[in-house]
């Protein structure tokens, strides 16, 4: 098939490279413009342009895909299908209306459960078991058009929001082959609304860890925010970044660090305990429990976010 492909970070770049390794005509590549980036916030291309680069594919870089102009290089690629896997731009419906057989989106959860922009977080902070990958036919909806496969992908106790997208990203590249080098035949399902669940943006201010949670909750919160945002506490009026936990027996208020152990800080939760394994303080670099604590003790009875 002739394709336009629309996507930005390395979830979207395995998908492209897959297609290209499948033989689809790459007619256009859109992805967003360069962003500062880095130590010296100098721009840097996203993933999905270095991957368009290596391969010699052209690029578009628009910052809107409203503008007449842009619409006309899309028309002019002539493309059969356009496929849109973590693009980050609304896409109107004048651009969805321009391939042959419209516009695929490559979602990483199970329609239509987790629609919206942070689904492989949301999955794990809400203790999910099971995840996956849902090609599906655009609409001018927030992920609501019909569905044309579904790959279920489990959700491992060890699993952070990192380790996740990489399986997904993927089973989303694998999906999307599949679901071209069939897509005559298939038969779109239609959503069901009344299942829908929202996956919101993250924002830094959610991943402060409630020490009047759970133990267990606050697991799965240091994991979906591991890379980003990271989970954070205060110790000291100082942030402290948590990095890697697990829920250990214990009681005590809420905060509270119960002991320091050789290689964990063990902190009371609303219900049992949290162990600290992997910190990181303010202005400093990751490093496991125990080397925080050789570099500043931590008496037991230190309240934590305070």
């Amino acid at each position: 098939m002739r394709i336009i492909f629309a996507g930005t970070p390395p979830f979207a770049a395995a998908a492209l490279d897959a297609l290209a390794d499948a033989g689809h005509d790459i007619a256009l590549v859109l992805t967003q413009p360069d962003r500062p980036a880095g130590r010296g916030m100098k721009l840097a291309p996203s993933a999905v342009k270095q991957a368009a680069l290596a391969r010699g594919l052209p690029v578009s870089q628009p910052p809107s895909l409203k503008s007449p102009d842009t619409q006309a290089e899309l028309r002019i690629a002539d493309a059969d299908v356009m496929v849109v896997a973590a693009y980050g731009l609304i896409l109107p419906q004048a651009v969805l209306d321009l391939p042959r057989f419209g516009c695929l989106n490559i979602h990483a959860s199970l329609l239509p459960r987790w629609r919206g922009a942070a689904p492989i977080q949301r999955a794990i902070l809400a203790g999910d078991t099971e995840t996956g990958i849902t090609i599906m036919q655009m609409d001018a909806g927030l992920d609501t058009g019909a569905m044309l496969s579904k790959t279920v992908v489990p959700i491992r106790d060890t699993d952070t929001a990192a380790s996740l997208h990489d399986v997904l990203a993927a089973a989303g590249a694998s999906a999307i082959v599949a679901a071209l080098a069939n897509y005559a035949t298939r038969v779109p399902l239609t959503q069901d609304d009344a299942l829908a669940t929202y996956a919101a943006k993250l924002s830094k201010d959610e991943a402060r860890l409630d020490w009047a949670r759970p133990a267990a909750a606050l697991a799965r919160a240091v994991r979906a925010y591991n890379p980003a945002p990271g989970a954070w506490t205060l110790l000291d009026g100082a942030m402290l970044k948590v990095w890697a936990a697990q829920p250990v027996t214990g009681s005590g208020k809420p905060g509270e660090i119960l002991r320091a152990e050789a290689d964990r800080l063990v902190v009371a939760c609303g219900r049992s305990a949290l162990a600290l394994q992997v910190v990181q303080p303010a202005g400093g670099r990751r490093m496991s429990a125990a080397a925080f604590l050789a570099g500043r003790p931590v008496l037991p009875g230190t309240l934590l976010d305070h």
